[in-house]
C-alpha cells in the first residue's frame, strides 16, 4: 500500500533541500504559537515540467498551471491548454502530465493547521473549491493570471519578511485566490480514461487500507460504508459498486467488512481494550452492533473470540 505523500516526502521529491521547518508560521505576538505551514513557489522551478506520480497528498495545494498538459483523477481527466487554476486536497489523488516544455505559474502548498485557520468559521474542506465531489479546476482570463501572478509573488516576498502579522497577511492572500476562481464557472470539459476501473478499484483498497491499523481507542474509523469511499473519491457510489464487483469479484461492502472483521480480530487477540472500546473504535454506535456484526461474520461473539484465542 502507497503511503500517502507527506510535505516532507514533496520536497525530497523536488529536490529542493527543504524538509518543510523553513516555512512555519507563528504568531509573534501570542508566544510564538504555531500557525500551520505555507510555502509559495514558481511552478518553472521544479518538477511540473515533466510527470508528477499519481499519489494522495496529506496537503492542501493550489495551482496556477500556465502551460499544456493533462490532469487525470480517479475515473476521468482533463486538457489544460489555457491558464488555471488548480485546487487540489489530501482526499482526491490525481497525476499532473506536462505536454509542453513551456510551464510557468505558482503554487502554494500548505498543511491542515493552516487550512483550520484559514477559515474562521468552517473548514477549508467546505469550501465549494476544496470539497469532496466539489470542482476543483478553473479556467483563467489574462486579466485574472496577472492578478493572480501579482498575488502569489506578494505571497513569497512575504514568507520571507519580518513583519509580525504576516500570517493574518498569508491567509488573505489565500482567501483572494480563492475568491477569484469563484468569480470563474468551472471546467466541465473532463473525459473517461481507458484504464479508470481498474484505477478507481486500486484506489479504493488503498484507501480502504489506510484506515488502518487502529492503534488508539480514541482512534475511530472515519469511512464505514460503501457511499463514504465513493465520496472521498469523487466518483457515484453505485460506479464504484459496479466496477470493484467486476474487478474482484467481491463487493464494496464485502470488503470493507472482511476488513473491519480483520481489524476486529487482530484488537480483540492483541490488545486488552474492551469489546465496547472496540466496537466504538471500527465505528459501531453501540456495542451491540457490533457484537451482531462480528458473529454474523466469523460465527463466533467477540468474547468468544477473545477467549478461544488466549
Amino acid at each position: 500500500m502507497a503511503k500517502a505523500e507527506s510535505i516532507s516526502d514533496f520536497y525530497k521529491r523536488i529536490g529542493t533541500g527543504d524538509t518543510g521547518s523553513g516555512r512555519v508560521i507563528y504568531d509573534k505576538q501570542h508566544q510564538r504559537m504555531e500557525l500551520g505551514h505555507l510555502n509559495v513557489y514558481k511552478r518553472s522551478d521544479f518538477y511540473c515540467k515533466t510527470y508528477s506520480p499519481y499519489n494522495r497528498r496529506d496537503f492542501y495545494k493550489i495551482s496556477l498551471i500556465i502551460g499544456e498538459g493533462m490532469l487525470y483523477y480517479a475515473d476521468k481527466g482533463i486538457k489544460i491548454d489555457s491558464p488555471a487554476l488548480l485546487f487540489s486536497n489530501p482526499t482526491i489523488p490525481y497525476a499532473w502530465e506536462a505536454s509542453s516544455s513551456q510551464q510557468d505559474g505558482y503554487f502554494c502548498l500548505f498543511d491542515q493547521q493552516f487550512a483550520d485557520r484559514t477559515q474562521r468559521n468552517e473548514g477549508i474542506m467546505e469550501s465549494p473549491l476544496f470539497k469532496i465531489g466539489g470542482d476543483p479546476i478553473y479556467f483563467m482570463t489574462p486579466q485574472q493570471v496577472d492578478f493572480l501572478c501579482a498575488t502569489f509573488a506578494k505571497m513569497q516576498a512575504e514568507l520571507e519578511s519580518e513583519y509580525i502579522h504576516k500570517y493574518d497577511l498569508l491567509r488573505n492572500y489565500v482567501n483572494l485566490i480563492i475568491h477569484e476562481a469563484l468569480k470563474s464557472k468551472p471546467a466541465d470539459s473532463y473525459f473517461q480514461h481507458t484504464n479508470a476501473s481498474s484505477r478507481i478499484v486500486a484506489l479504493f483498497v488503498e484507501l480502504l487500507e489506510r484506515q488502518f491499523p487502529i492503534d488508539s481507542p480514541d482512534h475511530v474509523l472515519k469511512l464505514k460504508t460503501a457511499g463514504d469511499y465513493a465520496m472521498n473519491l469523487s466518483v457515484h457510489a453505485n460506479h464504484l459498486n459496479r466496477v470493484v464487483k467486476e474487478i474482484t469479484g467481491k463487493t464494496t461492502t464485502e470488503h470493507i467488512a472482511d476488513r473491519i472483521v480483520k481489524e476486529a480480530k487482530a484488537l480483540l487477540m492483541h490488545t486488552n481494550w474492551n469489546v465496547s472500546e472496540i466496537a466504538y473504535s471500527l465505528g459501531f454506535e453501540y456495542p451491540a452492533y457490533f457484537n451482531n456484526f462480528f458473529k454474523k461474520q466469523t460465527l463466533q461473539t467477540p468474547r468468544t473470540y477473545r477467549g478461544a484465542a488466549v
